[in-house]
């Protein structure tokens, strides 16, 4: 039976409140191997990585580890285990952006990490052009806040091995969210470094982004609709991408993230232009059953 949906907490609140701060280049936390093995073994998509990424990934973990505060919310009791798994994901898409610990750079908007038992409702307001304002609940898995934490369902989190069979993880949708407010807003582009993919500035770096990512969350739009509408197959991805250009593209990451072969069919020129900004990581051996 589910469990009732827990509204934000304490935490949540407060976290949300606290003033940005840099973190320190402090040492990484050890990792105990009988730890890291039992991470790996429960997500079959990093055993993907060459041993050498999974060296990188398991250091930078560790920093990640010693620059973050993990808060769990309604009692809830944050493991070793527990913040390992998050830390692993949250580090993969940033394992080939720059040294290490230097490129943790792209999370120092934030310092905590709430983790709830399973997924909260969420107040929301919108004002709608007439001037009207509505009020709804939303349920969430996961929310980034703009200069401030990452919330988590740790069910969900705990389910990143079954959910990677529909190419979803909640730890990589959001803390890719965080990846693309590094430039002040969500747009669905993070800051693209110099010179990518030739373009010879900024707005061209951007026009060139934008001329991959459109069409294909377009093309998705419109699968999903014909899904909806007319009962054709449902698309592989989650139907919540087709909600904006920024869900699209932390949608998009999920799957380029934990099923990097079928995405790589699928959508062969988004995960061309991903490969360009991530520069993702060495294929190892496909993990068994895959």
């Amino acid at each position: 039976m589910p469990r009732t949906p827990a509204r934000l907490d304490f935490w949540t609140r407060l976290l949300r409140r606290l003033p940005w701060r840099p973190a320190a280049l402090g040492p990484a936390r050890p990792i105990a191997d009988t730890l890291w093995h039992e991470t790996l073994a429960g997500l079959p998509f990093l055993q993907r990585c060459s041993p050498q990424d999974l060296d990188r990934l398991r250091l930078l973990a560790g920093h990640f580890l010693d620059r973050k505060e993990f808060h769990g919310a309604h009692g809830l009791v944050v493991t070793d285990a527990m913040a390992v798994a998050v830390a692993s994901q949250a580090c993969l898409p940033l394992l080939n952006l720059g040294p290490c610990p230097a490129v943790l750079r792209w999370y120092d908007d934030f310092v905590g990490i709430v983790l709830h038992a399973d997924q909260v409702i969420a107040p929301r307001e919108t004002v709608d052009d007439d001037g009207v304002v509505h009020r709804y609940a939303e349920p969430l898995i996961g929310e980034a806040m703009d200069r401030g934490p990452v919330m988590l369902s740790w069910r969900d989190v705990a389910d990143g091995a079954a959910a990677q069979e529909a190419g979803a993880n909640v730890v990589v949708h959001e803390f890719v969210h965080k990846l693309d407010m590094q430039d002040g807003v969500a747009d669905g582009c993070p800051p693209l470094p110099r010179g990518f993919l030739g373009a010879s500035g900024h707005r061209a770096a951007r026009n060139a982004w934008f001329g991959v990512l459109e069409p294909a969350y377009e093309a998705f739009r419109e699968r999903v609709i014909v899904a909806d509408r007319f009962g054709g197959p449902r698309p592989w991805l989650d139907d919540y991408g087709a909600t904006s250009l920024t869900e699209f593209f932390a949608v998009a990451c999920e799957g380029y993230f934990v099923l990097p072969d079928r995405f790589r069919t699928e959508f062969p020129e988004l995960s061309m232009l991903f490969d360009a900004f991530f520069r993702q990581f060495s294929p190892g051996p496909a993990p068994a059953g895959s």
